[in-house]
């Protein structure tokens, strides 16, 4: 069970314009559509989630659609945190988002998992 006492959104969804984004620890959630629009947000985030944690998951079971933009800052934070000796973790990727993934081939630099995972 999560602590609702802990999460923190840090972004509204509009009309398909950005992502929300729920932070609770060293989870981050991503709801809505996660693309060039909203990396700005979601690199700020993962920023101060990662500061603050060695391991932060990025859980994506909530993004509709996602670009290879969005994929690329994800990838990026999994190799600047691994040269660290850290983590970031995509947890729960759709169809979608993994068939991006895949074509893009980011999913061979990212640590993904399908089931999300506690942080």
């Amino acid at each position: 069970m999560v602590d609702t006492s802990e999460q923190q959104p840090t972004g509204t969804a509009r009309a398909g314009h950005t992502v929300e984004i729920v932070r609770s620890g060293a989870r981050l959630e991503l709801v809505g559509d996660f693309d060039v629009r909203s990396t700005s947000q979601v690199r700020t985030a993962l920023a101060d989630a990662m500061a603050d944690h060695p391991h932060v998951v990025v859980d994506l079971a909530g993004v509709a659609n996602v670009d290879v933009t969005a994929l690329r800052l994800l990838a990026a934070a999994g190799r600047r945190a691994s040269r660290d000796g850290h983590r970031v973790v995509v947890a729960s990727p759709g169809p979608a988002v993994r068939r991006l993934m895949h074509l893009s081939h980011l999913a061979r630099v990212m640590e993904v998992e399908r089931v999300a995972t506690p942080a």
